[in-house]
């Protein structure tokens, strides 16, 4: 049996993110049900998840697993209810936390490996020109600051990081201008 009929703005959110989760390489009904999933007032079992977003049955089961295995969601009992019910994180901050790891474990730390692994072997490839050697450098010295960045800010509290964020801009007037940069 299906939810409740979902309001049009729920409707147009579970669609949307659909949509935004396609354009991020995540499979769009992963991403539906996680945002119709994370909307429901009260956790929900996979045959009203298949019902309402009129998907075969096998889809919810496999996107299910996946949302899991992300950490996006987690099984509950219900009283009287052999069925698994589902409930999503609630605080978006923590969604956006475990999204940035997966993509950072699936995307980011890979890529780092293969620059890595070019920067040890472009001192023996007598055919790699010089300057190509010092823009995957460059990449790779970007990535490592990058990923060092990463690694302190995904440890910050969230009170902590909401101030950092709003701070924007403040910060880098705070700082400064780079003069090296300037001199270029």
């Amino acid at each position: 049996m299906p939810l409740s009929p979902l309001s049009p703005t729920t409707q147009k959110f579970v669609l949307h993110w659909g949509e935004m989760g396609s354009r991020w390489g995540v499979n769009r009904t992963v991403a539906q049900i996680h945002a119709l999933v994370f909307c429901s007032p009260s956790p929900v079992n996979a045959e009203e998840i298949a019902d309402t977003l009129e998907v075969a049955r096998s889809n919810v089961s496999n996107s299910l697993k996946e949302l899991q295995a992300w950490g996006l969601l987690r099984v509950v009992h219900l009283p009287a209810d052999r069925r698994d019910h589902f409930v999503a994180h609630q605080d978006i901050w923590e969604i956006f936390r475990v999204v940035m790891d997966e993509r950072k474990k699936r995307e980011l730390d890979p890529t780092l490996q293969v620059l890595r692994e070019c920067a040890a072997e472009s001192a023996q490839d007598g055919a790699l020109d010089a300057s190509t050697r010092q823009k995957m450098e460059g990449m790779l010295e970007f990535m490592e600051i990058f990923m060092r960045a990463y690694d302190d800010f995904k440890q910050l509290p969230t009170p902590t990081l909401k101030r950092l964020l709003k701070a924007g801009g403040s910060i880098a007037q705070f700082l400064g201008p780079d003069k090296k940069a300037a001199k270029r």
